[in-house]
Formats: structure tokens, sequence, C-alpha cells
């Protein structure tokens, strides 16, 4: 793995109840399940570092990008039916970013590598998907829109060699289009810490 500072953790603390009320459970690092701290969590603040939160436990179903501020009432603010269940800390990473994307699964068809972020994959490489991708150095977010639009998904270095067997291709909200996920921008995650 790269230089990504495993040693800078993040924190947020969720909330039982909007508004930041009743119980509540401070976080520091991925947590699989918050079943044993609470029974439902409605609002959350995150104080420091970006967090990746998951509406399943295990970091399955939807997902959502939260970086440093309050979040009162986040079903709203996500559209999101259910609430919180899981989360991820993305660690700080300090150094370049790379990641290889390909245009099919197993690393097939045409292929690219990238530095920097991408609003529009069929733009600036004439590429039509986006199905498989090596993540070399850095964290980044996914979008299965050109712009930065639609759902997001957290990519953290490794081998993702097929988007659809990783539960992105039909898995309770998780895309829905007809196990044909694909990618068309991507960002670098590079928020601060502090």
């Amino acid at each position: 793995m790269s230089s990504s500072g495993m040693n800078n953790m993040g924190k947020i603390t969720f909330y039982e109840d909007r508004n930041f009320q009743g119980r509540s459970y401070e976080c520091m690092s991925d947590c699989s399940d918050f079943s044993s701290y609470l029974s439902r969590c409605h609002s959350c603040r995150v104080e420091s570092g970006c967090f990746m939160a998951y509406d399943r436990t295990n970091y399955q179903g939807n997902q959502h990008f939260m970086r440093r501020g309050e979040y009162s009432d986040y079903m709203s603010m996500f559209g999101w039916r259910d609430c919180i269940r899981s989360c991820r800390n993305i660690p700080m990473h300090r150094g370049n970013y790379r990641m290889k994307i390909y245009e099919r699964e197993n690393f097939g068809g045409q292929s690219h590598e990238m530095m920097d972020d991408c609003d529009n994959c069929m733009d600036r490489y004439q590429m039509n998907n986006c199905m498989s991708c090596n993540v070399m150095d850095g964290n980044w977010l996914m979008y299965e829109q050109p712009q930065y639009r639609g759902r997001h998904w957290y990519m953290r270095p490794g081998e993702y060699r097929n988007f659809n067997q990783m539960g992105m291709g039909g898995m309770g909200g998780m895309g829905g289009q007809g196990g044909n996920m694909k990618f068309m921008s991507m960002r670098r995650i590079m928020d601060s810490y502090y």
C-alpha cells in the first residue's frame, strides 16, 4: 500500500434521533454494524476526517461520502429510506493518486491510467464504459454518471475486476441497471482531516 496515513483517523459521532438527539456513538475507525451500540441512527456529526456511510451492515447498500460537517437529518438530505448501519473511515492519503480504468470486466478492452479527476470518461477517453479498475494509489470516488452525478462508490487501493460482482449491479438500490454497472466519472478524495 502507498503512503496513506493510517494514523490519521477521523472522528464521527452518530445519534439515534434527528438533530443530534438521543443516545450517541463515537467512532474513529471502520464499524461494520452499529446495532450493538445504537438501535437506529438518524443524524451524525463528522468532527474530522472523511467517512463513507452505508445503509446496510458490512459496508453494503447505498453509500454516501461524508466530510467534516453536521448532518442533522441525513435521510432527507440523501433521499434514503433507511438509516446508516455501517461506516468506513477513509484514511488521509499523502502523495500521488493513480488508477487504471478499463472498458470491460477483468481488465479488458481499452484502458487509461489516471492521476487526476475525470468528469467524463466519454469526452476525455472516448470510453463508453468503465467496468473494472485497478487503484494503485490514493482513495477515489467513482460516479455512475458524468460530472460527478448519480450514485457513487468508494474505491480504496486494490483490484476491482468486475463492478457487477461487487454487489453494485442490482443489490437493493445499488445499480438497478440490469446487471450492467459502470462508472462515467471519477474524483480523488483529497479532503483535509483538520
